[in-house]
């Protein structure tokens, strides 16, 4: 039986060190907990648990707007259980939503919107919610939660690259965060306070962004604003966006990004994290710096940072 649903993914980062900090057992229930939690809110939103998948679980709603509204929740909430965590045990949520045709076969869901759901859940960063076009459309107007366009991004299984959004959930980021359309029941946010530029550099190619040609997106891919053409970096590596006033680059690839601002001897290592960025640095892309790895020159002006 199939019908037209919206699919959430929710997956835990961090149990390996979990495991090794407090052991197997401990772990295990710590874990088992959170999946029974998450499980719990999705319901409470209306939604139906398909399976836990070890520190993942995956549900399907009817109403997209049910969708996001859980993973909102689950966002906000899981903030609040952190809080008392140790930082050394402390395992953040990523969250990907898609809508589209479910095909229900023996108490497991199959189809494209499942697949999607996964890959965006795999994409995201930690505390972010990444949802496909369609979804972010179909919710319309979800208390809490502004749509803010990440750009077209290509999704592992997909033959064409997929516009995606970001539900932001937090309430620092809803005052500046972009709506989709004028078409869509959701309040315009007002403008950034400061305006800055970060001028990138490979080899002899240069790139010049203003804060509001933002977001752009470093890979191996031809979709990618700034194309590198190296089987070290994934096809979309890592995104640059502008919030309060500065530029934050996330992490998106299989191996990792390091960067390490001038003057500085140690790099900052980014595995699906963010980093603000400000003044002058490189990026490594797939390898550390000192491996031989593709390297970007940056340089920020006009953030922020360089204020106070």
């Amino acid at each position: 039986m199939s019908s037209v649903s919206t699919v959430v993914f929710a997956d835990l980062s961090g149990s390996t060190l979990l495991f090794e900090a407090l052991g197997n057992e401990r772990a295990t229930e710590t874990v088992t907990r959170l999946t029974q939690w998450i499980g719990e809110v999705i319901e409470a939103h209306g939604g139906r648990v398909v399976k836990k998948l070890g520190d993942g679980v995956l549900g399907i709603f009817a109403q997209a707007c049910q969708a996001v509204g859980a993973a909102g929740e689950l966002q906000r909430s899981h903030q609040i259980h952190l809080q008392r965590w140790p930082v050394a045990v402390r395992m953040e949520m990523r969250v990907g939503v898609a809508s589209g045709e479910v095909l229900e076969v023996d108490g497991d869901s199959y189809g494209d919107a499942v697949n999607v759901a996964s890959r965006l859940c795999e994409r995201a960063g930690l505390g972010e919610i990444w949802t496909t076009d369609v979804t972010a459309v179909d919710a319309g107007a979800v208390p809490g939660i502004r749509f803010r366009k990440l750009g077209v991004i290509e999704i592992r299984g997909k033959t064409e690259a997929q516009m995606i959004y970001q539900a932001e959930w937090r309430d620092n980021d809803a005052v500046d965060a972009m709506t989709m359309q004028a078409a869509l029941p959701s309040a315009i946010a007002p403008l950034d306070v400061f305006f800055g530029t970060i001028e990138l550099s490979w080899q002899e190619d240069s790139l010049s962004v203003a804060s509001g040609d933002t977001p752009v997106h470093i890979g191996r891919s031809s979709a990618a604003e700034l194309c590198i053409s190296d089987p070290r970096v994934s096809r979309m590596h890592a995104r640059i966006d502008w919030h309060n006033g500065t530029f934050t680059l996330t992490d998106l690839s299989s191996f990792g990004t390091w960067i390490r601002f001038e003057g500085s001897d140690t790099a900052v290592s980014l595995r699906r994290d963010a980093c603000l960025l400000h003044g002058r640095g490189q990026i490594a892309l797939g390898m550390p710096f000192g491996a031989g790895a593709p390297m970007l020159d940056f340089h920020v002006t006009g953030s922020s940072m360089h204020l106070g």
